[in-house]
């Protein structure tokens, strides 16, 4: 089901009021680094445990909530998960969307990224469903993987979204499904980790992350990665958004272009000013709000598009 005109405006309306409220608590960049970045050098010498904790803490302290979602705590195909949806259900279309957070692989939860996952219901108007995948050291990719693609084929969504390590993440189960005959949903990338990381086709170093930063990262998960041909598109519709002072985007640059001649529909949304982590500041920072909506608006209507050509058939 489609959402109607007036419900699609219902919820244009409940995003802006989400991601613009509170003037005064608009930051620059600048400030959103040095804050982040201060919050970053205090998980330093803690434990895992600690430090994760630590870091749901500081991505928390940006995030605004949302009286207008509720929420649900539970397990799916054995995962814990996160259940977001709009409590009144305006402008609610059908099916889910399935959420993978950011974090290194070792960091991160739905608690870290629940302003994301909000922000994903009110723009899409659709059920989110963020994935607590197992994280390193006490797991490994596989079975980080494992999680996101449980709770994906349990639940069958209408798309798929994912921001860094999360990004990967989906990118490897849509290649899965694609090896297992399984059709892929529309996917939402943002500043994902694209291909093999090499310091030759990283861009250059940024605030909050640098080339070393991705090099120590793609280490501990590299012997796990499925191999696969990153050539080609990990759907027929992708919409990427990126950071312009990120050495991510480079890679991921140029496999948007790669996929953009496979006769598929993608996107690329390049954040201007923004930096790796700048969607924490969400709330705040002004052009990750435009980049955002325009992000959204675009998987938004290949989620309808995928509907009525699944429809048609």
């Amino acid at each position: 089901m489609q959402m109607t005109e007036s419900c699609r405006n219902r919820y244009h309306d409940l995003t802006l009021h989400y991601v613009e409220r509170c003037p005064e608590s608009r930051m620059e960049i600048e400030e959103f680094i040095n804050c982040y970045q201060k919050g970053l050098n205090q998980l330093d010498g803690m434990t895992v445990a600690d430090s994760r904790l630590g870091y749901e803490r500081l991505c928390e302290s940006f995030q605004v909530r949302s009286s207008a979602i509720a929420c649900d705590v539970t397990e799916i195909a054995g995962v814990p998960v996160t259940r977001l949806w709009a409590r009144d259900g305006v402008g609610r279309g059908d099916g889910v969307v399935v959420y993978a957070h950011g974090g290194g692989w070792s960091l991160g939860s739905s608690r870290s990224h629940r302003g994301v996952a909000e922000a994903l219901v009110l723009a899409l108007g659709r059920e989110v469903v963020s994935v607590d995948y197992r994280l390193l050291p006490e797991a490994n990719y596989r079975e980080a993987l494992a999680d996101v693609l449980g709770v994906w084929r349990t639940r069958d969504p209408v798309a798929a979204v994912g921001d860094s390590a999360g990004g990967r993440l989906v990118m490897d189960a849509a290649a899965t499904l694609t090896r297992e005959g399984v059709g892929v949903p529309p996917l939402g990338l943002i500043y994902p980790v694209v291909g093999t990381p090499h310091m030759t086709t990283l861009g250059p170093d940024a605030p909050l992350l640098t080339r070393d930063d991705v090099m120590a990262l793609w280490r501990s998960v590299a012997a796990d990665i499925p191999c696969h041909d990153v050539s080609l598109p990990p759907s027929r519709y992708v919409h990427v958004l990126a950071a312009e002072h990120d050495p991510l985007t480079a890679m991921t640059a140029d496999a948007v272009e790669r996929w953009s001649g496979a006769s598929v529909h993608v996107s690329l949304d390049i954040a201007e000013g923004m930096v790796h982590s700048a969607l924490h500041g969400l709330p705040r920072l002004r052009p990750m709000q435009a980049a955002w909506r325009t992000f959204c608006s675009r998987l938004n209507a290949s989620i309808e598009a995928a509907a009525s050509h699944d429809g048609s058939e």
